[in-house]
């Protein structure tokens, strides 16, 4: 499913116009980015998930098509941990 696919359900089912629906949905996405960027970032919304940032260390990795050992750099990532819902739904 695209944003664009996104946008047309929400404002099919909440009865609004598709600019608001995508406001919303933008509205969202920032304030999302914007919890996990901070020192312990996680969104709960009870019922379908959890967005937690994690850190992830530096290692080391190897490129495949020459064998070559290389260093990989330590990073954040966004993990996401189903809710009960999520799950018995699927």
């Amino acid at each position: 499913m695209t944003k664009a696919e996104i946008v047309e359900k929400m404002a099919k089912d909440a009865g609004v116009t598709k600019a608001a629906a995508q406001t919303a949905l933008e509205s969202f996405v920032d304030s999302v980015t914007k919890a996990l960027k901070k020192k312990d970032g996680k969104v709960t919304l009870v019922g379908f998930g959890t967005f937690q940032k994690a850190r992830r260390k530096a290692r080391k990795g190897r490129n495949p098509q020459t064998g070559e050992v290389i260093k990989i750099k330590a990073s954040n990532v966004v993990k996401f941990k189903p809710g009960k819902k999520l799950k018995e739904s699927i």
